[in-house]
């Protein structure tokens, strides 16, 4: 029975690679010259960490990290922006969340979705993906086309497509 799985994995040498990029310009930024501005990704717990002055300064590196994540070819939408907290002094400190993986929330209301399609198609919840499994191809690739056109909050694949 033909079958594919639903994702949302980011790629965490690319994210690296947008961080440290972004890191390198803020450090070379004439508006930053000066600032006691920190910025580094924390691989195991898949959080950014933002340390900088004042807000406007905070605004800029988001607009910054944002425009490098998306030259790396990753979605801004599996970063979880939070909101700020003060440090000791005049210091913000921001911790950005890495979505990796599929909520329970969002995979019910994939879930949904395609339910709701009509489609010959099963969909069950495994963890952090989703299963979709049918009788032939074509229903298959309906069901992604049907969860494109739904527009997850998330950033989502569809991998692993066995016939």
């Amino acid at each position: 029975m033909p079958s594919f799985d639903i994702v949302s994995k980011v790629d965490i040498q690319k994210l690296d690679n947008a961080i440290n990029t972004a890191s390198k310009e803020i450090s070379t930024r004439y508006d930053f010259h000066g600032s006691k501005t920190e910025v580094e990704l924390d691989k195991k717990l898949l959080v950014v960490k933002i340390v900088t002055e004042n807000d406007m300064r905070m605004d800029a590196i988001r607009d910054i990290i944002i425009s490098r994540v998306m030259k790396q070819g990753l979605e801004a939408s599996c970063m979880d922006f939070g909101k700020e907290h003060v440090v000791a002094g005049a210091m913000l400190r921001k911790d950005v969340k890495i979505v990796d993986g599929i909520d329970k929330e969002a995979a019910k209301k994939v879930v949904k979705v395609i339910k709701d399609s009509g489609l010959k198609v099963q969909a069950s919840i495994m963890e952090d993906q989703i299963r979709v499994t049918g009788k032939n191809r074509n229903d298959l690739q309906a069901a992604i086309s049907a969860v494109r056109q739904f527009g997850s909050e998330q950033p989502l694949q569809f991998i692993n497509f066995r016939d």
